[in-house]
């Protein structure tokens, strides 16, 4: 069990909830996910699992997709509708789409964006959740994120429904939030669902309760480890080259069954997909000075 479980997440586990579920199905402890879900939030979850938790880091930093609905006229202090009580807030007025629209240009492309107090985020060593819990104030620290694309599809009887596609480590609770004050109503994140994760989309999702049912037979819906960062250029090793990637010792062009474009300066690519003859992933190196490729990470 080698691979990435590409799951659908309902809304009300957590992420790690989920991962202890898929854990107990599958009967195996190496199962980790690359990103977190809010609870309440639904969607594209990649599970990896085996062999494959050794590039969890590659993976948790590609970029994610989300359809969200921001419910304008009431902010709440979780960002989201978790704390709300009561209906929805009345629909504030003189809010219309083209007014939303331009506010949403201020959330356009590269900015630091401030994570949520009720979030993952350290504070001196301790998550910002646990201290606001405690109603300790705090304000986590700004980081810098990058949103590609970001449309509003539509906005009725105050639900503003959005479309975002943006890097790892940014909160679409913060920017529901952000977007009710930079409007002067007020905003909260009421629905939110991932629908891409890096390379995977929902057409590759499995619904966590289908997985359960399957029970032992859930390992078919495990996509190969070889499906993985395929946007990385990938270089295949000769058989000294294979012996030697699987001992992480660094890679010369002798070591290549194939030639890539790796100069006395370095390559290119920063980093490499290393494949032995019969395309397995044997592990990932980064390009060093002189043509050498040094392994990070060894599967094998």
């Amino acid at each position: 069990m080698d691979g990435v479980l590409i799951i659908d997440k309902p809304a009300g586990p957590t992420s790690h909830d989920v991962v202890a579920r898929v854990r107990r199905t599958l009967r195996t402890r190496r199962i980790g996910h690359t990103g977190t879900l809010d609870p309440l939030a639904t969607g594209v979850l990649p599970l990896v699992i085996g062999r494959a938790t050794r590039l969890a880091s590659f993976l948790s930093g590609a970029e994610k997709e989300y359809e969200a609905g921001v419910r304008l006229g009431l902010a709440t202090e979780t960002f989201d509708a978790a704390d709300r009580v009561g209906p929805a807030p009345v629909p504030p007025a003189g809010i219309d789409f083209v007014r939303i629209d331009r506010a949403l240009d201020e959330f356009r492309g590269a900015f630091d964006q401030s994570p949520p107090p009720y979030s993952a985020k350290k504070i001196n060593g301790v998550a910002a959740y646990k201290l606001a819990r405690q109603q300790v104030a705090v304000q986590p620290k700004a980081v810098p994120v990058v949103v590609t694309h970001l449309a509003l599809g539509s906005y009725e009887l105050g639900l503003a429904r959005l479309r975002v596609r943006a890097s790892a480590g940014f909160y679409v609770r913060s920017l529901a939030h952000d977007l009710g004050q930079r409007l002067g109503c007020g905003a909260h994140l009421e629905t939110l669902r991932r629908v891409r994760a890096g390379a995977f989309g929902e057409d590759a999702a499995v619904p966590l309760e289908a997985v359960e049912a399957a029970g032992a037979d859930a390992t078919r819906f495990i996509l190969p480890i070889e499906s993985l960062l395929l946007d990385v250029p990938s270089v295949v090793l000769n058989e000294r080259g294979a012996r030697r990637a699987s001992h992480g010792n660094e890679l010369s062009p002798g070591d290549l069954a194939s030639a890539p474009a790796i100069s006395a300066g370095g390559s290119a690519a920063p980093q490499w997909r290393l494949l032995d003859a019969a395309g397995m992933l044997v592990g990932i190196a980064e390009s060093r000075p002189g043509g050498v490729l040094h392994p990070v990470i060894v599967l094998v």
